[in-house]
């Protein structure tokens, strides 16, 4: 029997996994010590709990555990990492490049070093929402120190080609800083393999406890060196001060055993229902799924619901199914997303986006009856709609504010989404 509301907002976070849970309670009541406590059993216990977590943490992305440092999540991690290079390697450049679909812990980050004196190259990105590589390598600069582009995006699910940029970046002896929230734990990712000298990760998008996160930062091969954002008393190799949250930790480190485990049959289940999903909404007239249906997270979709504002569509069965018009993080301003908008949406389009993102727990009764629900009301929501009726009557919808990127006219590209 369904349970309401159906949760299809994975991207937002992820509820805590119950062994997560367990593994973390020791740590609030028998093992409380601090972990900086080298004195006394209640430390050392609490010490080994953070060690074999940070190997847990390491084993899941083929790094090595001295190359993990705790912060408090993954917006920590993203400034940690590109202030920390900004300001460790000033007298190299202070040139940064990022793209301009990044997360906003990214993108605020590179606004504030702008008014420190720092040059940053917002590269835009296609359709598809990939950069364009040689566009890549063309802004690259004698003072480019670090290249900062996200693995997979939080709205749109898109890949980025991580080793092709790797190896651009090691090609000019630039550093090359990854934001991998949405993709550890949903795809393999290897920072050896794929050529990442620092990448941010977070627990909670991947069942895991809110509050705590890792920075992975290379020893070798570049050695990099970060100047610290957090002063105190020199924990975390002197990177990130402060008494370790050790029950998060935890939490964490068996968070990540457990997607080791499970991710990849996780991912061919979830890539099913997921096209099951995008399937039955294009069945409706005028839907589209924005970016590149390609190189995509398996669990994510994005989808435009034309002449169907995207917040009435929420309200239409929001007690019943909780989605996303888009970023959390952005969730409190009345924009549309600035991540579809870089993709060659219009305002209208754009705001007419809904964001699916499915977890473990989803299966195909949820999905059945979330294309049925959502379908209803974007039929009854049409069916009130001027604009619709002008469309339906053939009028000039002034194609321009309305049609998807993909589209030159307007009937065909939707034979061709459909296909």
């Amino acid at each position: 029997m369904l349970k309401f509301p159906i949760y299809m907002d994975h991207n937002a976070t992820t509820p805590c996994d119950p062994r997560v849970l367990e593994a973390m309670m020791p740590f609030f009541t028998e093992n409380f010590g601090n972990a900086a406590s080298r004195h006394h059993p209640f430390g050392w216990q609490a010490a080994e709990g953070v060690a074999y977590a940070r190997e847990q943490a390491a084993a899941l992305i083929g790094a090595d555990p001295s190359e993990i440092i705790f912060t408090s999540g993954a917006t920590e991690s993203d400034n940690l990492a590109i202030k920390g290079v900004f300001e460790r390697y000033a007298s190299k450049g202070n040139h940064i490049i990022t793209a301009n679909t990044e997360h906003k812990a990214v993108l605020d980050t590179c606004k504030r070093l702008e008014r420190r004196g720092g040059e940053i190259t917002y590269l835009e990105v296609g359709s598809d929402g990939q950069i364009d590589l040689e566009a890549l390598e063309a802004a690259i600069r004698p003072t480019t120190i670090l290249i900062a582009i996200m693995y997979a995006n939080n709205e749109t699910g898109t890949i980025q080609p991580v080793r092709e940029i790797a190896a651009i970046a090691r090609r000019h002896g630039v550093l090359f800083f990854s934001d991998a929230v949405q993709a550890v734990g949903k795809i393999p990712v290897d920072v050896n393999f794929d050529g990442i000298d620092l990448m941010a990760f977070t627990a909670h998008k991947m069942y895991g406890p809110k509050g705590v996160g890792a920075l992975y930062v290379r020893r070798k091969n570049p050695r990099v060196s970060l100047s610290a954002q957090i002063d105190g008393g020199g924990h975390e190799k002197g990177m990130r001060s402060g008494t370790l949250n050790s029950p998060g930790i935890v939490g964490l480190g068996k968070a990540c055993a457990l997607r080791m485990e499970e991710m990849e049959a996780d991912a061919l289940r979830l890539s099913k229902l997921r096209d099951r999903l995008e399937n039955g909404l294009l069945q409706l007239e005028e839907v589209y799924v924005n970016g590149g249906r390609e190189r995509r997270l398996p669990h994510v979709s994005n989808m435009a619901f034309r002449y169907v504002d995207g917040n009435g569509l929420l309200l239409g069965f929001n007690k019943k199914i909780a989605v996303s018009t888009g970023s959390a993080c952005a969730s409190a301003s009345p924009e549309p997303s600035y991540v579809l908008k870089a993709l060659g949406l219009g305002d209208e389009l754009a705001h007419s986006s809904l964001r699916f993102s499915l977890g473990r727990d989803t299966d195909e009764e949820q999905v059945d009856f979330v294309i049925r629900e959502v379908s209803g009301t974007v039929n009854a929501l049409r069916a009130a709609s001027p604009l619709w009726q002008w469309f339906k009557e053939g009028a000039d919808m002034d194609a321009e504010a309305w049609a998807h990127p993909s589209a030159r006219v307007i009937t065909g590209s939707i034979k061709r989404d459909h296909a």
